[in-house]
């Protein structure tokens, strides 16, 4: 099973796409397990107090000046230490709970990795997978000293949040394992597919004009069905006019 450890100030903006399609039947397969960690809740607040959402900020003004705030370094520490359970000498040999097993911890940033098929391949290899959220202008550099951990990057833009990055890992990635996926050929990176896919009626009728299934999808002569794909395949996008 592969489990990832979410580390976000924002667990419920994933609810909806988690619970879902491939994503939600792999849980009830037990093929993945997901776990949010919110570092919110591993503020230090006096044990007679009743807490606020001000007493649980984790953000504060950055050193050196610049606008924004910065998320503090220890809630996202005890964050990631709670979610394998082990110190960082342990997490550094890959052990957990006394067993080995294969760890990585991901911090998302546009000048990290690039994410690729042939990643997720690699990821899909890993029993834990600690994904760390940023928010507002970053979290503090020392969370990478305490944690060994590598920079992925989904593309070369900035986001609001690494929320969105850590979906399209985990969506990527849990594809790829066996079983999730009724019929392995469903990989599309696995075989020839056309970026344009039709299906029945054979002719649909819109506003006067008829739009038609291309022949030799219809020829039954798969190797020039095959053929067809790959010239898809190869055909470029208009580039977007500014």
């Amino acid at each position: 099973m592969t489990t990832f450890h979410i580390i976000t100030l924002f667990p419920e903006s994933f609810e909806s796409y988690l619970q879902a399609s491939i994503i939600k039947r792999a849980q009830e397969k037990s093929l993945i397990t997901i776990k949010f960690y919110n570092p919110r809740d591993f503020v230090v607040i006096h044990k007679d107090k009743e807490s606020s959402y001000s007493d649980r900020r984790v953000d504060n003004r950055p050193y050196g000046g610049g606008p924004g705030m910065v998320i503090e370094a220890l809630p996202v520490i005890k964050a990631i230490a709670k979610s394998l359970r082990l110190g960082t000498k342990r997490l550094a040999q890959g052990k957990l709970k006394g067993k080995t097993k294969k760890v990585k911890i991901v911090f998302f940033s546009p000048s990290g990795t690039q994410f690729t098929n042939e990643t997720a391949d690699i990821f899909k290899k890993y029993t834990d997978i600690v994904m760390v959220c940023g928010r507002y202008e970053g979290i503090d550099a020392r969370v990478k000293k305490v944690f060994p951990m590598i920079d992925i990057s989904i593309g070369p833009y900035v986001l609001t949040g690494g929320e969105l990055p850590a979906l399209i890992m985990i969506d990527s990635i849990t594809r790829r394992i066996e079983g999730v996926l009724g019929d392995i050929k469903s990989l599309e990176e696995e075989r020839v597919a056309s970026p344009d896919v039709y299906t029945r009626p054979e002719i649909i009728e819109y506003k006067g004009k008829k739009y038609r299934v291309p022949k030799v999808l219809l020829s039954g002569h798969h190797q020039k069905m095959e053929e067809w794909k790959k010239k898809r395949q190869n055909k470029l996008s208009p580039d977007i006019k500014t």
